[in-house]
C-alpha cells in the first residue's frame, strides 16, 4: 500500500479565489503535496488538469467543482463534485438529481462544509448543508478549515487575531458536524470523511498594509486527506486520477493536521481469520477481529465503536484492541500544540459486519 498526501478544496480566480492554478501548482509544490483538487463555485475549469514538475518534485493538479443554487438565500447545500469531467451546475437546485447525476457520470459526491455557522459581525450567514434527506452521496467534508475559522470571527479584536495569526485556528472539526456523521454510519449508510481546506488566499489591504490571509501553501500544510492506494503514481495522469478517486470513493483515507506534526505513516486495520482490511472496508467477525493502530508519534489514541469512545490509549505509537461485537469502529487522535488539545487525526471507519 501507499500513501498519498492531497489538498482538496480550494479556488481560483475563476470563482473567489486570488490566485491561478499556477499559483495553486507552486504552492503544491512547496509544501510537499501529491495532489491538489481545485473546487471553483458552479464553473467546472477545462484545461488546467495534469502533471506539473518542477526540479525533482511533481503534483497532480485536478479539477473538480463546488456546486450550490445561486439563486437561494441563503445559499446553502454546498456538494464537492471531484471526478466528473463536465459541468454541474445547471443541477444545483435539487440537491438529489444532482448527486444522481454526479454519481452516473462517475464522479464522487461530497457534502462541503456540513456545519458553517454565521458571523454576523461580517454580514456572512449560515451557509450549512440542510438537505439531509437526500441519500446516495460520497460523503461529506467532515472538517473545513475555513469554516473553523468563520466560527471564531465573534468580534473584530478575534478576526485580526485569527487572521494574523493562522496556526492557532485549527481544534477540531464542529462536532455538530461529527455527531452527524456517527448518525450517518448507525443508520447502515457508507460515508467517507474527507477534510478540506477551503482555501480562497484571500486579498486584503489596510491603509498601506496589504497582505494575503491563508495563503494556499498554509492550508497545504495544515488540513489534508492522506489517501492508502494500490500502487505508486505512475506519472500517467488517467491511471493516476483513477486511483485517488477509488481511493476517495472507498474511504481508504484519513484526514490529518499536519501543521502541528506530520501525519504520513498513520494506519488503521483489521485482521480476522481469514483477512485483513483497511479503512472503508467491511471485515465478518468471527471469533474476533483484531484492530490495530499505527501511529507516527506517541500521542492520545481514541477508538470509537458506533459514534462511542470504548478505549482511550495515552503516549503510544502502537494500539491494538479485539472487536468482538459487530459495529462502525473508527480512530480519533489528539495532541497538544501551543498548550491547546487539537484532533490530529481522524480516521475513516472500518466496518466490522456479522
Amino acid at each position: 500500500m501507499n500513501e498519498l498526501i492531497i489538498n482538496l478544496h480550494m479556488h481560483t480566480t475563476y470563482s473567489d479565489g486570488s490566485g491561478t492554478h499556477g499559483d495553486i501548482v507552486q504552492a503544491a509544490l512547496k509544501a510537499g503535496l501529491d495532489a491538489v483538487i481545485t473546487t471553483d463555485h458552479n464553473v467546472y475549469v477545462n484545461g488546467p488538469e495534469g502533471y506539473y514538475q518542477e526540479g525533482n518534485s511533481k503534483v497532480l493538479l485536478m479539477v473538480g467543482e463546488e456546486v450550490h443554487d445561486q439563486t437561494a438565500n441563503p445559499q446553502k447545500n454546498h456538494l464537492l463534485v471531484i471526478g466528473a469531467t463536465r459541468e454541474m451546475a445547471a443541477l444545483a437546485e435539487d440537491p438529489q438529481r444532482l448527486i444522481d447525476s454526479v454519481l452516473k457520470s462517475g464522479g464522487l459526491a461530497f457534502i462541503a462544509h456540513p456545519v458553517d455557522p454565521a458571523a454576523p459581525v461580517f454580514g456572512e450567514p449560515d451557509i450549512s448543508w440542510e438537505r439531509w434527506e437526500v441519500g446516495n452521496f460520497t460523503g461529506i467534508e467532515l472538517w473545513n478549515a475555513m469554516s473553523e475559522f468563520k466560527g471564531l470571527l465573534k468580534n473584530w479584536f478575534r478576526a485580526i487575531f485569527f487572521a494574523f495569526n493562522p496556526k492557532m485556528v485549527a481544534h477540531a472539526p464542529y462536532r455538530e458536524a461529527v455527531q452527524k456523521w456517527d448518525e450517518l454510519l448507525a443508520s447502515g449508510k457508507r460515508v467517507v470523511a474527507v477534510g478540506g481546506s477551503d482555501a480562497h488566499a484571500f486579498r486584503v489591504s489596510i491603509g498601506p498594509l496589504k497582505r494575503i490571509l491563508f495563503p494556499y501553501e498554509f492550508h497545504f500544510q495544515a488540513v489534508n486527506t492522506h489517501l492508502i492506494i494500490r500502487e505508486p503514481l505512475s506519472g500517467d495522469v488517467s491511471k493516476d486520477r483513477a486511483a485517488i478517486i477509488d481511493a476517495l470513493a472507498n474511504g481508504r483515507c484519513f484526514i490529518g493536521y499536519d501543521l502541528p506534526a506530520p501525519t504520513r505513516g498513520f494506519r488503521f486495520t483489521a485482521q480476522g481469520k481469514e483477512a485483513s482490511v483497511e479503512m472503508g472496508a467491511e471485515i465478518t467477525i468471527d471469533t474476533g477481529v483484531t484492530l490495530q493502530i499505527h501511529l507516527p508519534q506517541r500521542s492520545e489514541c481514541r477508538l470509537l465503536k458506533d459514534g462511542k469512545v470504548i478505549k482511550t490509549w495515552t503516549k503510544r505509537e502502537i494500539c491494538s484492541y479485539i472487536a468482538t461485537e459487530p459495529g462502525v469502529y473508527r480512530v480519533e487522535v489528539y495532541l497538544k500544540y501551543f498548550g491547546v488539545r487539537r484532533g490530529w487525526i481522524f480516521s475513516n471507519p472500518i466496518y466490522v459486519r456479522e
